[in-house]
């Protein structure tokens, strides 16, 4: 029993070793993702999801890249298991790719800048480290120094956190917003099921429009569409960034809401961490 005692006090040591070993190995340009290939992709084909079949695979493309060290091109689907969903998509669109040298079968779609540095890893390490840690202060230390803990990291979650960033850019784009007229040409259908055994079903609509340059574009919008169940064929109106037509919106008044909800949501979060923080200290 005492054995199996001293290795539970041990736990911190995988998700260190990964941290320490994740961080030296994206310094010295190691990482599994740096020595990956990345090249730029264009896509030269765009279908539309089938009306009910499942949102997760996204927005079905074709992909033109050329391999940075051989200068061959290649022309790909990104149908299967091909890094993150695209969900907006228009011919000419760019985005980033990276594979295994001499595998461009094998490409991912990355939107993360953080993943061409390696370090989504070993991040994700450290989370679960500060965690780990906590959790293990509190119950070898007792209640005050869960306070203290828990608010320590709920601050660190805010700091960190982009949301703040994200919502102030995506306003920023939405100001100059142009309105265009779209139509919902499908509906994807996922079902999930619940803690107790229910089944949830969840539609997002699939929206076309053309931009003021004649550039049609496609998204799969996962909110802001009243009723998308029934929605399939319904004309609507969008409003896009001109600069950047990924940034767009059924409802402005409806998206602002949700950026200033996403806001508050983190200036309440960094107030929690301080209070915890204060209601520990006192308590200690």
């Amino acid at each position: 029993m005492t054995a199996v005692g001293d290795l539970l006090e041990l736990w911190w040591v995988v998700p260190a070793a990964w941290v320490v070993v994740g961080h030296v190995l994206s310094w010295l340009g190691l990482s599994p993702a740096q020595r990956a290939v990345w090249a730029t992709a264009r896509i030269v084909r765009v279908e539309q999801p089938a009306h009910g079949a499942s949102k997760q695979p996204g927005i079905p493309v074709t992909l033109a890249f050329r391999d940075p060290s051989t200068g061959r091109e290649f022309t790909l689907p990104n149908t299967g298991r091909h890094g993150v969903a695209v969900r907006e998509a228009w011919v000419g669109r760019e985005l980033e790719v990276r594979y295994p040298r001499g595998r461009p079968d094998r490409f991912r779609v990355v939107f993360d800048p953080d993943e061409k540095k390696g370090r989504t890893g070993p991040h994700c390490a450290l989370v679960l480290l500060l965690v780990g840690l906590v959790i293990h202060t509190a119950v070898a230390r007792g209640f005050p120094w869960a306070l203290l803990g828990f608010g320590a990291l709920l601050v660190v979650a805010a700091a960190v956190s982009p949301d703040i960033r994200l919502a102030r850019a995506r306003d920023a784009l939405l100001a100059s917003a142009v309105a265009v007229p779209a139509r919902v040409v499908s509906v994807t259908r996922d079902v999930y099921t619940d803690g107790e055994g229910a089944e949830i079903v969840n539609h997002a609509p699939v929206i076309t429009f053309t931009t003021r340059e004649g550039t049609d574009v496609t998204v799969l919008c996962l909110d802001g569409i009243p009723d998308p169940r029934r929605s399939l064929g319904r004309a609507l109106t969008l409003h896009y960034a001109p600069s950047d037509p990924a940034v767009y919106t059924p409802d402005p008044a409806a998206d602002r809401r949700s950026n200033e909800r996403a806001i508050g949501a983190i200036v309440l979060l960094a107030v929690a961490g301080v209070a915890g923080i204060v209601a520990g200290a006192v308590t200690l």
